[in-house]
């Protein structure tokens, strides 16, 4: 069996202190690294912050997805309306009196109940804007 060599002192030679040298330093970086890890899981108050952030974002995108399609089924309610209205307005284009008045007795629910669900869309929508 050989024996290492050793310095004068009986220390090990300059290879096998280089060695530990760099082992110290590997496990000082690793300690760093799980210190700062800890750290980072101590830190509710930093933890809770980036959750509401989150969950702000989040809401925001919801909020405005739900802004655009409100708006697209208003505007649609308002051009089936508007459509309805005109189609009213064309069959009582005929002969004054007669056949519009009649025609508007006739439908008279049908345009009364799109008077109101017009009527209950926006002030549905009014009251969802003021609350967001």
């Amino acid at each position: 069996m050989t024996q290492k060599p050793q310095s004068p002192r009986g220390k090990p030679a300059a290879s096998e202190s280089e060695e530990l040298r760099e082992r110290v330093e590997r496990t000082r970086a690793e300690l760093g690294d799980t210190v700062e890890a800890l750290a980072a899981k101590a830190d509710v108050k930093g933890r809770a912050k980036d959750r509401a952030a989150q969950v702000k974002d989040q809401a925001t995108a919801k909020a405005d997805a739900l802004r655009a399609q409100t708006t697209d089924t208003v505007d649609a309610v308002r051009t089936k309306v508007s459509d309805i209205a005109h189609q009213a307005q064309d069959k009582l284009a005929g002969p004054p009196g007669a056949q519009g008045s009649r025609s508007v007795r006739d439908h008279r629910a049908a345009l009364l109940a799109a008077a109101a669900s017009t009527g209950a869309l926006v002030l549905w929508l009014t009251r969802r804007r003021r609350k967001g």
